[in-house]
């Protein structure tokens, strides 16, 4: 089976189904991350096909979770993912990708150019400091994090930005359950709700993966986030 054969077959089990010009599109995509990783350090998956089940399906699960228009920001991207990989199989999205490293901000844009992608730039700054900018609060339908941080910290830095009605999508590993028996305090103090969550498999190594969807009631606080040093010595 050829990797795009692989890539197909995979999202196919996981509920996604995709042309060919997308897969070859993703498949691009984890040639530039793996052609730029000794310079930026993007991942210690270097096999294609781990890179093909454990990133791109990994990443591409948040789509089930998404309507197919409205803005989204991506919180600490690093390689791109999962925003990169929700704006090709997604095009019709306004995406923002947020990452506090510089280096890496420059190759996320130069990654977007490489695939021809529109409506979609990577910016430097801190989501703490950000999210308080009255042109990034309150202003997203979906925030996506992968990989970031605990729930209870992630949901103080995520969560500011989300419009009420707005969705944030945390992709974590096998234990995000337990993260979010340690979150109820922060998601009930910043103004959301748990929505859902989902327990699910990668295709072929059986890999847990636990999605949770939290849902903005209304307005977050003024007071939050607060700075980066408070959340990290004191989790809501």
């Amino acid at each position: 089976m050829d990797l795009r054969e692989y890539l197909k077959a995979g999202l196919k089990k996981s509920g996604i189904e995709i042309e060919d010009n997308k897969a070859e599109k993703l498949l691009k995509f984890m040639e530039i991350v793996l052609r730029e990783n000794k310079k930026f350090n993007l991942t210690a998956i270097t096999d294609e096909k781990e890179f093909i089940e454990k990133h791109i399906i990994d990443s591409a699960i948040a789509v089930k979770y998404i309507k197919n228009e409205g803005k989204l920001i991506d919180i600490g991207s690093g390689a791109g993912m999962p925003g990169i990989i929700i704006k090709i199989l997604n095009d019709d999205m306004d995406i923002l990708l947020l990452d506090s490293l510089n280096k890496r901000v420059n190759y996320l844009n130069e990654t977007i150019k490489e695939l021809e992608l529109n409506n979609i730039e990577a910016i430097h700054a801190r989501a703490e400091e950000l999210s308080h900018d009255k042109d990034y609060r309150e202003s997203f339908d979906y925030v996506t994090a992968r990989a970031v941080a605990k729930l209870n910290v992630l949901t103080e830095y995520t969560t500011p930005f989300i419009k009420s009605g707005g969705k944030f999508i945390a992709l974590k590993g096998s234990r995000g359950n337990e993260e979010l028996e340690e979150s109820k305090n922060a998601i009930g103090s910043l103004s959301c709700k748990l929505l859902d969550t989902h327990k699910i498999n990668l295709p072929y190594s059986n890999a847990e993966r636990d999605i949770i969807v939290i849902e903005k009631i209304k307005p977050t606080l003024d007071r939050y986030p607060r700075k980066q040093a408070k959340i990290k010595k004191s989790p809501l």
